[in-house]
């Protein structure tokens, strides 16, 4: 029988802080998008708490990664979070794409980093 790996808080910690940068949120956003309170965000990412599995799932949610690669730092499954976006891509009218194409074009620079940030906001609270 194969041992189970040990479960590394601090490790599990870097990962959330490292996806939370990626998305842009400070920890108090993160925070409030999981419903956790700050201190506690702060605990997990310097791994001095364990979370339930509820709080797993919210986490991984919001970051938008797996859970094994959460908890353990890989995916065993092979980039099914990429072949999903690609297959909804595929799916997209291509009418739709341009109409947002067009517009984002018509953006200034600040206007663009405004869209991104609100597109970081607002994906964790659609899944």
């Amino acid at each position: 029988m194969k041992k189970n790996p040990e479960i590394n808080n601090k490790a599990i910690g870097q990962r959330i802080r490292e996806e939370r940068k990626k998305l842009g949120l400070s920890r108090e956003e993160f925070a409030e998008i999981v419903g956790l309170s700050d201190y506690y965000v702060g605990q997990l990412e310097r791994g001095e708490r364990r979370m339930s599995l509820p709080v797993s799932v919210k986490v991984a949610s919001c970051l938008h990664v797996s859970l094994d690669y959460l908890i353990l730092g890989k995916t065993s499954s092979k980039g099914y979070y990429v072949y999903d976006a690609r297959n909804v891509y595929k799916a997209c009218d291509s009418d739709k794409d341009s109409e947002i194409i067009n517009l984002l074009n018509k953006c200034s620079p600040i206007e663009l980093e405004l869209i991104k940030k609100l597109i970081k906001t607002i994906l964790p609270y659609m899944r």
